[in-house]
């Protein structure tokens, strides 16, 4: 019986609903990653001597989420997809301004990102 998204994309990805070690292996890989960004976070705090959040979290954030996304779409259920849908975006998005901070420290971007807004240090 085709689900949700199963009856749409099938046809173009068939291998996506097939059942397999494989996709066990995907569900538990984006949950490992996922889950490795708290324990990245607490050994890099605990080197710092405060709290701190490295680069590598946001990292382990997007592909973790991505991962445990296409395995939600695997899944093909409704709340677990809509529960993972907007994670790569949001972590992408902290990438993103990650990135911009450091081409800024480099001196390679200006310091605003739009007339008269600064952006914060």
């Amino acid at each position: 019986m085709a689900t949700l998204l199963q009856s749409c994309l099938e046809s173009v990805a068939p291998w996506l609903y097939k059942d397999s070690v494989a996709w066990t292996a995907v569900g538990l890989a984006g949950t490992a990653l996922f889950g490795s960004r708290f324990f990245v976070q607490w050994l890099y705090s605990e080197h710092k001597g405060r709290l701190a959040v490295p680069p590598l979290f946001w990292h382990l954030s997007f592909w973790g989420s991505l991962v445990s996304l296409i395995y939600a779409i695997h899944l093909d259920k409704l709340p677990i997809i809509l529960g993972q849908a907007a994670l790569p975006f949001l972590h992408g998005r902290n990438l993103w301004l990650l990135h911009k901070r450091r081409n800024r420290i480099a001196g390679l971007a200006p310091a605003t990102s739009s007339p008269g807004r600064r952006l914060a240090r």
